[in-house]
């Protein structure tokens, strides 16, 4: 599945954020993985269909200070 969505400049400023924590090359593996965090996370709460309540939730996530692997493709090579 494909999906677009435009950012708010805000929104696309925590973008930048969250992949510079994580390290993330691209802005659609950044997207993908906040978006699963968020929805894990929000299904842990009860509320999987309240994406107000988990927007966000990905950068407020503590960063492993020594990760094991730079990213998630890393892990795969």
């Amino acid at each position: 599945m494909q999906i677009h969505i435009n950012l708010s400049a805000e929104l696309e400023s925590a973008l930048d954020r969250f992949m510079r924590l994580r390290h993330f090359r691209t802005k659609s593996e950044a997207v993908r993985v906040a978006i699963q965090e968020g929805l894990e996370r929000a299904s842990h709460a009860g509320s999987v269909s309240a994406f107000q309540a988990w927007r966000g939730l990905a950068l407020r996530a503590p960063v492993n200070p020594t990760p094991r692997f730079a990213s998630d493709e890393a892990l795969w090579e």
